[in-house]
């Protein structure tokens, strides 16, 4: 294989001794089947539905390759920059050692990771992790009194503003439809700002099918479904009674076309925003970070 390895030091023991190398690899080969992950594989061949368990994701920066390591997930590998190898990657490379003695450590020159990602890395890291199983929708929601449930939101740049909305707005947990783009794509987490690693979040599984299931099972757990929608029959976003109820599940639908009329039929409540200047509706993301705020205080 035409690489070239060279063995750094990347830091020392609290007693003083010198800690197993970290494996830094020059990148000079990109046809390396070892870069696959960050190069050539779909978000869809990441996930590896087939064989979850060997399933990886990719998080961008030294910021969110934080936030995701103290959520528990584990390295695989990490793409650097050179210059950042001794600078501001340099103490998460330390932390992603401690969870896998063995990392691969990519490096080589801005204009050399551009080419091979296909993107100029302007935070300096990448780091592929393995994906973790699921939780149930019950684990998820347990000890929650406000969530939100997506439906169908295949935008990953809207999921994970949502998803960023959600934790800084006071929302306890996320729930997706099967159809919504997964949280862990790229783009999601880097739209998120690593909030993905910070709210509790899952799918409703083939066992539990959107609406009809899943809304009859936040029904047993004692939530009240609110689902925000245009229609002549909704209350504003504002009325009592949504900020009264103890356990509030906020339901968002897919960009355009909104939620389906069966799960609107199935909520306890249907809101709406209060728009002016004409303006009918806002895009699913800004109207999230609208109703959390209000219904998450």
């Amino acid at each position: 294989m035409n690489r070239h390895e060279i063995h750094v030091s990347i830091g020392r023991s609290e007693a003083g001794g010198i800690r197993e190398m970290a494996n830094m690899i020059e990148i000079t080969d990109f046809t390396d089947p070892a870069l696959d992950v960050y190069a050539r594989l779909s978000e869809v061949q990441l996930q590896n539905r087939h064989e979850p368990h060997k399933g990886m994701f990719i998080a961008e920066s030294p910021r969110v390759i934080e936030r995701a390591l103290r959520a528990g997930y584990v390295p695989v590998s990490v793409l650097a920059e050179r210059r950042h190898v001794e600078g501001q990657a340099k103490p998460v490379i330390e932390e992603c050692e401690k969870k896998c003695p063995n990392l691969a450590v990519y490096t080589a020159d801005f204009q050399v990771l551009t080419k091979l990602t296909g993107f100029a890395l302007t935070r300096g890291m990448l780091c592929a992790m393995y994906r973790r199983p699921l939780p149930s929708v019950e684990e998820v929601c347990k000890g929650a009194r406000r969530i939100a449930v997506l439906e169908n939101v295949v935008n990953p740049t809207n999921v994970g503003a949502i998803i960023r909305s959600a934790a800084a707005l006071n929302m306890d947990a996320v729930l997706l439809t099967a159809a919504c783009s997964n949280p862990l794509y790229r783009r999601a987490i880097r739209v998120s700002m690593g909030t993905v690693f910070q709210i509790p979040w899952t799918f409703f599984q083939e066992d539990c099918p959107w609406p009809e299931a899943g809304v009859r099972l936040l029904n047993r757990m004692g939530f009240k479904t609110a689902a925000m929608a245009l229609r002549e029959d909704s209350i504003l976003l504002d009325d009592r009674r949504l900020t009264k109820e103890e356990k509030l599940a906020v339901v968002l639908g897919t960009e355009g076309d909104g939620l389906s009329a069966d799960t609107i039929a199935r909520c306890d409540y249907t809101v709406r925003i209060p728009m002016s200047h004409g303006v009918d509706s806002l895009n699913v993301a800004a109207a999230s970070a609208v109703a959390f705020w209000q219904l998450g205080r």
